[in-house]
């Protein structure tokens, strides 16, 4: 069995606008800033990235709730965002808020 799983905290710095699939699904689209201090080879290194992420279904309704700059912890696996489009983005099957 392959495993695909990621789990990361930050700050919501991006929220696009309710959408919904063909089918009918509802998708919401956020983006995640996260920051820390890793170890790395026995030595601390600063950690920063931006995480493009997507919530789907039920997971929407906690999703329309949050605010630029709120704290959150997610979880979820990574996907090609598209056929087309090699770019990683993040489908959240968790999330909670800091």
């Amino acid at each position: 069995m392959s495993c695909n799983r990621l789990e990361l905290s930050g700050e919501v710095v991006a929220l696009e606008v309710l959408r919904h699939t063909p089918a009918g699904i509802p998708v919401l689209s956020l983006t995640i800033r996260h920051a820390s201090i890793q170890i790395e080879a026995g030595m601390k290194r600063q950690a920063e990235c931006e995480v493009p992420a997507m919530a789907m279904g039920e997971l929407t309704k906690k999703a329309q709730t949050l605010n630029l700059g709120d704290k959150v912890k997610v979880a979820g696996f990574l996907v090609r965002k598209s056929l087309k489009n090699d770019r990683l983005v993040l489908h959240l099957n968790e999330l909670e808020t800091e």
